[in-house]
Formats: structure tokens, sequence, C-alpha cells
């Protein structure tokens, strides 16, 4: 480690506590509904989208019908989505010439970007075409985004509202996000991009003489539009195969710079915004506080052990740091802080390959995703998910005071926790389950690359993203296949949509109880204690899944064994 890794690390941290309250002040007032200087251009647009699709922006809907328009809205995107990627090749803007998708990766792939996950079971210079990458994909990523923020902003009026019976407007949420947060940012990010030298064109291959004085192919494409909003909304998904690792995605250390920052700015903000909804900004600061400590403590593991090296070349006497499947642009502390940032949150963008990390520094992103991507997490998915969390961790605090537990004025009673734990539950089930039966059928033992504990690894972060919503890879899996195209579908399925229903679910019945002022024996929310107790519900919880994937690994070669197969 170095004076220069640790400047990298807190310097970034810095930056990131500074834009807290400033983007939490524009969350909020898109919360509201309120105006902002861009109403005065996007106002009209704004506008001709309601009279057009004949949506009442002002009038609420309950949780039940949020669901629903929710999910028809993301499952009618997914089968355009399906279509777009089948027919690519009969299809315009496609300069290579590429052919439509296989039915299973295009099953695979609509989900992955309809579910904020972005997982790629194919290289993307070499599968998708110019139209598909922009309509079949990018806007997936503007959507799922806006989505997650418009959930987050339903659950904060859960809290918010006293004796209610509507959560507020789906159609209204997702648009003014999309309008007013995530198009005007992405076109700031984009034209940065650009001049930095990040790609945007609609041209297909362009050839060049090599020094060596031979021909060589360059693929081109709207690339810096992609990577903004890839990183802001927490997609991930890669133009190019080798994603945030290839110069035309991430070319300086400016931009890895500023990529980062993209994949906590908005994240960070909605934390601010809680508090600010429910009238105590500080409830939003100890939420941050405890997501801050989890990430600081994944960074040194990881930074630690990157830059420690691999023991057995120690031994040959070759020293120095873990430089393997890391960008030498970058060094081993910005890929170490890369790797820990994309796996706190749901990007799963990489600017360096997991699969060559160290055994504990490879540890840290698998165990940021078990926690279920609540260290800053997801645009909306991080937040609504950490409150998960808060109820858990308060009603233990109620047990232990003994009386009913309360949170920001809502009593948190059977139904909410039971609620949660239904939600929460869901990460370990798939996770566990998947990996299992993966690891002892003869399609799952086909895919790794390494055999042994490395080849379960690369098995378990496979099941571990998609069920997290993540999208990022220890990249020795052969995925696409029919087993793996269809079973991380729908792994990436139950993990973004049975996490929402029982979360809309509570934000529901909060919405429509009393506000119960605190109490000389309330449990206070805001000071150390509670960080102290977020911290560790959420450790504890995580630990369902971290834990018993460890002990998996014997279990599934054993089972091989008896089944005749080396694993």
């Amino acid at each position: 480690m170095t004076i220069q890794g640790w400047i990298l690390i807190l310097g970034f941290v810095g930056i990131l506590l500074a834009l807290t309250k400033p983007i939490g002040m524009w969350l909020f007032a898109l919360y509201e509904g309120r105006r902002t200087p861009l109403h005065l251009v996007l106002g009209p647009v704004e506008r001709g989208f309601y009279k057009l699709a004949g949506i009442d922006p002002t009038q609420e809907q309950s949780w039940r019908r949020y669901a629903l328009h929710m999910l028809v809205f993301n499952f009618v995107l997914m089968a355009f989505t399906y279509a777009v990627l089948r027919l690519q090749g009969v299809l315009p803007g496609n300069p290579q010439g590429l052919a439509g998708l296989s039915p299973h990766l295009a099953f695979n792939t609509a989900i992955s970007f309809t579910t904020n996950t972005n997982w790629q079971s194919y290289g993307g210079e070499s599968t998708m075409s110019n139209l598909s990458q922009m309509l079949g994909l990018t806007i997936h990523n503007f959507l799922s985004s806006a989505t997650g923020i418009a959930l987050a902003f339903a659950l904060f009026r859960g809290f918010a509202r006293r004796e209610a019976k509507a959560i507020g407007n789906f159609w209204a949420d997702c648009t003014r996000v999309t309008l007013y947060l995530l198009l005007p940012l992405c076109v700031v990010l984009a034209l940065f991009y650009i001049a930095s030298g990040v790609p945007q064109t609609l041209a297909g291959v362009i050839g060049i003489d090599t020094l060596e004085g031979a021909r060589q192919s360059i693929l081109l494409g709207p690339v810096a539009s992609q990577e903004a909003i890839k990183m802001l909304g927490t997609n991930g998904g890669g133009f190019f195969n080798a994603n945030s690792a290839h110069p035309f995605e991430n070319p300086t250390a400016l931009t890895n710079l500023i990529q980062m920052l993209s994949i906590f700015a908005i994240g960070v903000g909605l934390t601010w915004c809680f508090g600010k909804a429910v009238g105590n900004t500080r409830q939003g600061w100890a939420i941050l506080a405890a997501m801050m400590i989890l990430f600081l403590a994944g960074v040194t593991v990881t930074y630690w052990q990157e830059a420690a090296g691999n023991p057995v070349l120690h031994q040959l006497e070759v020293a120095g740091g873990n430089m393997e499947g890391k960008e030498a642009r970058f060094g081993i502390a910005a890929s170490a802080l890369f790797a820990v940032v994309t796996t706190a949150a749901s990007c799963g963008a990489v600017n360096s390959m997991h699969d060559s990390f160290t055994a504990l520094g490879g540890m840290i992103p698998l165990f940021n995703m078990q926690l279920g991507e609540v260290v800053i997490g997801g645009v909306g998915a991080g937040i609504y998910g950490f409150l998960l969390f808060a109820i858990l961790a308060v009603f233990v605090a109620g047990l232990m005071v003994g009386r009913t537990p309360e949170y920001v004025g809502k009593k948190i009673e059977a139904r909410e926790v039971k609620l949660a734990v239904l939600a929460i539950a869901v990460l370990p089930l798939m996770i566990l389950g998947l990996t299992a039966l993966s690891s002892v059928m003869e399609q799952g033992l086909a895919g790794p690359l390494n055999k042994g504990p490395h080849g379960f690894s690369e098995i378990l972060y496979a099941f571990t993203s998609a069920v997290a919503n993540n999208g990022s890879a220890f990249a020795g899996l052969t995925a696409n296949t029919p087993w793996y195209n269809g079973l991380l579908g729908v792994a990436m399925w139950v993990g973004r949509f049975f996490i929402i229903v029982p979360m809309l679910a509570i934000a529901g019945s909060l919405a429509a109880k009393k506000h119960t002022p605190e109490s000389a024996g309330s449990f206070p929310t805001t000071g150390g204690l509670w960080v102290g107790l977020l911290v560790g519900i959420v450790l504890i919880v995580g630990g369902l899944t971290f834990l018993p994937s460890l002990a998996l690994g014997p279990i599934a070669d054993h089972l091989a064994m008896i089944r005749g197969q080396l694993f």
C-alpha cells in the first residue's frame, strides 16, 4: 500500500460526502414534485408525455396499483428488447452485419437489462449492433434506473405520510427522474467523456495501419452516451467486452475517478433525501455512516490484499503487488477501489478482472453482493434495501428495550417485519440453491474454466451477481449456454421483483399508520449506537449467504465425486 493510494481512496470519499447534500436536495425536489430550473425547458416535454399516454400525474396510487403498473411496464420493456435482439440481423443500424441473438441469449440479456443487472454473457463489440446497443439496451439503462429511484420515493412516502392510502404515482415518479435527473446529468457526463477521448459515433469499424505495417480493424460506436448512464444509473453493461478496462470506455485516471463517483453519487444523495422526507436529516446521515463503515472496511481489505500480492510468487522471489488482470494506467489502488465501488453498488462495471484478484481481494466484491447490495447500493435499490435492514434492526432494538419498535415515527409491527424477512430471504435462498444445483449438474459443471475451489467460486459469483442484480463476473465461467443463460435470467428476475413487491407492501402499510412521537422509551436511531446496530444486522444477515457458501465447496466436490465427475 502507498500514500498515493490512500490519498485516492480518502479523496474519493471526501468528494462523495461533499456531493451528498446537493444531490439530495435535487432528489428531494423531484420527490415532492416541485418545479426545478429545468422545468422551463423540459416541462412541456413532461406534460406532452402525460397527455400522449393518458396519464394524470396528480392521481396517486395504492401500493398494489403502483406495483402492478411497475411490473407491467418492465415486462413490456423486456419483451420489446427481446424482440429487438432476436431481429437484430434484419433491423437497420447494423454496420457490421451482425446476426440476431439466440433465443436463450436474448432471453438472458433482455431480463438482465430490465432488472438493472446488465450481466453480459456475450462480447459487446462482436454481438450487438449500434441499434441494439441504443434502442435495446441503453433505454433500459435509463428506465430501470428511474424505476429504482421511483420505488425508493414510494418507500420514503410510506415512512413520511400519516394515515394515507396512496404512495405516489409510478408514471409521474419515473418520468420526473428520467427528465430532470438522469437525462441532464448524462448529457454533461457524455460531453466530458467525448472530450476525454471516448468515441461517440454511428460508424461501425474503421481500418488503421499499425506501426508494424499490418492492417487492423478498430470498432467504434455510440460509446460515450452509453458510458454516462451505465455508471450514473449503476447499470454496468459495457459497450466493449473489456468494459471499463477498455481505453475507449475509460481512457484516463480522471475518467476512472469520475466513473466511480458517478456510481455512488445518486445513492448517497438518496440517503439525505430520505432524512429530509421524514423530517430529520440526521436519519439519512446515520444510514450513510453505516454504509460508509462497511464500504471503507471492504476497500481496506481489498487494497491490502492486492498490494500484498501473491504469496506463491513471493516464495519465488518475485516481489510486488498483484497486477494480474489490472490495467497499468490505473494500478492497484484505483483497481481495488473500483472493484469495491462497483460491487457495493449494483453496478457491475469493472476496470480490472475480479477473477485475477487474490483470494481475500476477490472475496470482498463477492461479500458486498451477498450483503444484498445495500452498501450505497444501486440507484434506489440500495436505499430501499438498506431500509429493510433498518426495519429488522429496529425490531431487534425494540426487543432489547421491551416495547413496540418504532422507526422515524412509525410503529414497526409483525406485518412489516415478516415482509422485510421475506424480501431479504430471497437472496440466500436463490444464490445458494442455484449454485448448489449448478455445482452437481453436468450442464453446470461444463461452465467453469478452473477446477476445484476457484471453479466453484466462478459459479457462486455468477449467481450472487445475478440475484443481487450486480452484473459483474469472475469471468472464468462460460455462461453463454442454455443452462446458465436460463438460470441466471430467472435469478435476475427473482432478485429484482421478489424484493420490490414486499417492499412496496411495507410502504403501503406504513403510509396507513399514524405518526408516533418519540418518547423517553424510544430507541434513538441517529446516534453511534444505532449506526453500530445497523452495521451488525447487515453483517449478520449477509452471513446467512456468505458462511454457507464457504461450506458448499467441499459438499459440491463430494457430490461430484460420487457422480464420477471431476470438479
